[in-house]
């Protein structure tokens, strides 16, 4: 804490601590900083475990194209009707009960659905049948992606729509300061 240098009064917790500390705080060029690990984190061997048996069964036993560093969570869909229209790429991430989907039954629809390289689907978001998001993209938590995602956008809403472009994303699509905002709030005290 010693590191911090504060024009301001102390940021409290029910401020918003993004905006505040842009303008209050600065950091040492020591090793950015970690948010401790709360929860189930804890259980990151287990969870490793778990998302490696649901890896296997998804590519070998349903035939999905999924790449070995894609990273996804236990309570993610990936449709199972049309196993082989899933295609995850590499160093992705699809958060807890997002939903990839391949098929759309009331329209008798069988097409094949795209994540890129250096995606983030978020939390509860929907990707429907025949979509395809491009390499670099976000997908914000609970989106209904309706048309194809151009890459390095981010994109929010139902139906979703590019909220920024030429983003800059780095493995499993985490922006690129996102270091750098998490070593703040560390040091803050804020998480």
């Amino acid at each position: 804490m010693d590191d911090l240098i504060c024009d301001e009064s102390p940021v409290r917790p029910c401020q918003s601590a993004g905006a505040a500390l842009e303008n209050s705080v600065q950091i040492s060029s020591a090793l950015p900083e970690k948010a401790k690990r709360r929860g189930l984190n804890r259980l990151r061997l287990l969870r490793s475990a778990l998302v490696g048996i649901k890896r296997m069964m998804y590519t070998h036993l349903f035939g999905m194209n999924i790449h070995p560093s894609a990273e996804f969570s236990l309570s993610a869909r990936l449709d199972r009707t049309f196993p082989i229209g899933v295609h995850i790429g590499e160093t992705s991430y699809v958060a807890f009960e997002a939903c990839i989907l391949t098929h759309d039954r009331t329209r008798g629809l069988y097409l094949h659905t795209w994540v890129g390289r250096n995606c983030f689907i978020g939390a509860r978001s929907v990707v429907l049948p025949g979509i395809r998001v491009g390499d670099g993209s976000i997908v914000a938590a609970g989106a209904i992606v309706t048309k194809d995602v151009p890459a390095h956008c981010l994109v929010a809403g139902n139906p979703a729509r590019v909220i920024r472009q030429d983003i800059a994303t780095g493995l499993f699509g985490r922006l690129n300061d996102a270091d750098t905002r998490e070593a703040r709030l560390a040091q803050a005290g804020l998480t």
